[in-house]
């Protein structure tokens, strides 16, 4: 229980830290998404090692913290597709088992570097940017952020009752049922508290984009990487 609980403690964004010269968050969202698909398609394991050499001198730049989430969070995601797998291997596809493996590292370190490189209001405000319903970032925003404390609490109840259990406890669905009380009484006092934080700043489900503060210069270089990139993938897949 512990341990499934801590997983959602672990889903926390709000520790991004963009540079000041980093591009802007919706051209980055762009971009990610963009090197994730092309890496998804790509049949050519020659181009997946091109865009796994552009991972790594990324997460080279990184912080510490940053650099150390990441590259944990990537390599336990492509150890479990790995593992997946392994019936191919015996099939006689192994190459499709490493192929997948790659991929799968490669398109979680992409969404953590995005995640940990701009700050989680940048990430939600830019949805705007892309003319998304206010609902629905509203919901995005709210619920990623509900689950991280959620989870804490739900930790925080766990470790408690493991401190002051003793011996073997036979009625274990008591417990079970009493730890979801809490937690459910916690998100009702959270939706409590939301709201009425929401009424005193006049906040009214609607997100307003900053006018020229939405695309920066740097994006540039980003839209002629993402071309370049665009084209490699078409010359290796054969297509041209």
């Amino acid at each position: 229980m512990l341990k499934i609980t801590s997983v959602l403690a672990y889903f926390r964004l709000d520790d991004g830290v963009a540079s000041k010269r980093s591009p802007s968050a919706a051209s980055k969202l762009l971009m990610g998404l963009g090197m994730i698909l092309l890496t998804s398609l790509s049949s050519n394991y020659f181009f997946v090692l091109i865009m796994l050499a552009i991972v790594l001198f990324r997460l080279a730049t990184l912080r510490k913290s940053a650099l150390k989430r990441t590259v944990s969070v990537a390599a336990a995601a492509a150890a479990l597709a790995f593992v997946i797998m392994l019936p191919a291997i015996f099939l006689g596809q192994s190459h499709s088992a490493i192929q997948i493996g790659t991929k799968v590292f490669i398109s979680v370190s992409i969404a953590m570097s995005v995640a940990l490189s701009t700050p989680f209001n940048e990430i939600t405000s830019s949805l705007r940017a892309f003319h998304l319903p206010d609902i629905f970032i509203l919901t995005i925003d709210l619920a990623l952020k509900n689950i991280v404390r959620l989870g804490e609490i739900a930790i925080e109840v766990l470790t408690a009752l493991k401190l002051r259990s003793i011996g073997k406890n036979r009625d274990k669905g008591t417990s079970i049922g009493g730890i979801g009380g809490v937690v459910f009484l916690k998100s009702q006092e959270a939706a409590q508290s939301t709201y009425a934080a929401m009424m005193c700043r006049g906040f009214e489900g609607e997100y307003v984009l900053p006018r020229g503060r939405t695309w920066r210069k740097t994006d540039l270089l980003l839209l002629i990487a993402f071309v370049v990139l665009l084209i490699l993938f078409i010359y290796t897949e054969g297509v041209m």
